[in-house]
């Protein structure tokens, strides 16, 4: 079938960081080519160069086996190579079609744009790669999971044939996910080739053709799913040895640790986002919650953590009342916040590591005497934190803002796993990790749980929110629309009602808890 795609030593050099090391990669005619690789292993580098967002140091890539210089996406568009972004590319007040057609109008005479023509293309191709999407719709009306499709279709309009899918199912649920590897495989049965970058093993196994692993910027190693296994693609990954399946305690529940009552607030466009929600968390349990992302979840988290004010209802932590306390106010309560997005509300992306390790307790000792700042202190605590939580660094006054995104996570976790707590939020805790830190960062929420705090962890990943929760409850438009005990939970019901769907053994009382 011959290599449609050849990456020849590939090498990039970053201060203090080799991120691609001598890299080869191919693509053949037709095939899922799955890249794995743990945080800061050089995957997202590798795209980048062969996108034309970075230039490489060294190395060559062949399209078709002609040499080419990518030094802009434009350049990798024409040279038949596309990216599907994790977070879309998309304008919510556009149609489909004047999304697709952006930066490649089709006009007619005085300049006007053809809408009808390329309303026309959209839906040949639509119907071509069985990617059902009507043209005229806006897409802020659309469901994510045709908003990917959307996003194909842009690359497919412009007539890319290696398509480079960037983390593809991380907003999608699993019903989503399963149809999305049903157009994966038609795209490729009509002779496109893909490039599926991805941490979920199971994905990997279930899709790909072949399969690469990339550790510390090397190639470590290629093989098929006929001849690996998740146990198999996670020590290739990570170099040792992982325990994919958590040993799990039953849970001791104590009592009510947070309770929210008929809680609503709004979205920064004053809409309502969380719609009269009502839940307990207990001592000595995992409360998850799960949805797809935009359900009103970054909402209740700000809400319960002081930084949303809620508009009406109740939330008391350890029976006192905090539904108007600050951030500071509820931290020194003892709670610890893993907040969903690290950049806006976790780091201080200029600052270094030992400033964004003591964010929230510099005015305490052993950090402070008096007014003064003690620097070997902080230093001594940023240095074990690094080395216990294996955060990639050059060095402890790194700035948070140059490390990877899987490393700028570890910091957050680090900071705030490394404080005695009553009350843990969890907000996507593992995103962007690789298989070996999700491992550990699992046994410490457990460990939490087990020492009698009262834990809310907040997923997209189903997988994530199975493992972890005793108790889990699912959102839908600012709604909880059924709590369902772990034990009687399954994926395929669980994707139904994240999907809006309840279904018979769905259990829909929100308030009630182990021991009500």
């Amino acid at each position: 079938m011959g290599f449609v795609l050849e990456l020849k030593g590939i090498t990039k050099r970053f201060p203090g960081v080799l991120a691609n090391d001598r890299i080869d990669l191919t693509l053949e005619q037709g095939e899922i080519h799955a890249l794995l690789g743990e945080n800061g292993a050089g995957k997202t580098t590798l795209m980048n160069i062969l996108y034309g967002l970075y230039q490489p140091d060294e190395g060559e890539i062949f399209v078709r086996g002609k040499k080419i210089e990518v030094h802009s996406p434009n350049d990798a568009i024409r040279a038949g190579v596309g990216m599907v972004h994790q977070h879309f590319m998309l304008i919510p007040v556009f149609t489909v079609t004047e999304n697709v057609m952006l930066g490649q109008e089709v006009t007619y005479g005085g300049g006007f744009l053809n809408r009808a023509v390329a309303a026309r293309q959209v839906r040949d191709i639509s119907e071509k790669y069985k990617l059902a999407v009507d043209p005229e719709t806006y897409v802020r009306d659309l469901p994510v999971g045709v908003q990917q499709r959307v996003e194909i279709i842009k690359l497919l309009y412009r007539e890319a044939d290696i398509l480079i899918f960037d983390e593809p199912t991380a907003v999608l649920t699993p019903q989503e996910a399963d149809e999305l590897f049903k157009i994966m495989k038609s795209l490729v049965a009509q002779g496109k080739s893909i490039i599926f970058i991805t941490h979920k093993l199971r994905e990997v196994l279930d899709a790909a053709d072949r399969i690469t692993v990339i550790r510390r910027g090397k190639v470590v190693g290629s093989t098929t799913p006929d001849t690996a296994d998740q146990t198999k693609l996670a020590e290739m990954m990570v170099g040792r040895e992982v325990m994919l399946e958590l040993d799990k305690k039953p849970p001791q529940a104590g009592d009510a640790v947070l309770e929210v009552t008929d809680l609503v607030a709004l979205d920064d466009r004053q809409h309502k986002a969380v719609a009269d929600v009502s839940f307990q968390v207990k001592a000595g349990e995992v409360f998850g919650i799960a949805g797809v992302q935009g359900n009103g979840q970054t909402e209740l988290v700000e809400a319960i953590t002081g930084l949303r004010p809620p508009v009406a209802g109740k939330i008391t932590l350890m029976g006192q009342d905090i539904t108007h306390a600050t951030p500071r106010q509820i931290t020194e309560m003892g709670t610890s916040h893993v907040p969903e997005d690290r950049q806006k509300d976790g780091l201080v992306l200029s600052a270094p590591l030992t400033d964004n390790i003591v964010l929230n307790t510099y005015y305490k000792a052993p950090f402070t005497k008096g007014v003064t700042l003690q620097p070997a202190a902080i230093l001594q605590t940023t240095e074990a934190l690094i080395e216990r939580f294996d955060i990639r660094t050059p060095s402890a006054h790194t700035s948070a803002g140059s490390l990877s995104g899987g490393n700028q996570q570890k910091v957050i976790i680090a900071r705030e796993f490394d404080r005695p707590s009553k009350f843990l939020i969890a907000s996507q805790p593992t995103r962007g990790l690789d298989v070996g830190s999700i491992e550990y960062i699992h046994s410490r929420i457990l460990e939490k749980r087990d020492a009698g705090c009262a834990v809310m962890v907040v997923s997209p990943e189903l997988d994530e929110i199975m493992q972890l929760s005793d108790r889990i409850a699912v959102m839908y438009r600012g709604q909880i629309i059924a709590i369902v005990p772990a034990a009687d939970a399954t994926k395929e019901g669980l994707g139904l009602l994240m999907a809006g769907v309840k279904t018979e053994t769905a259990v829909a009382t929100p308030t009630s808890a182990p021991g009500d």
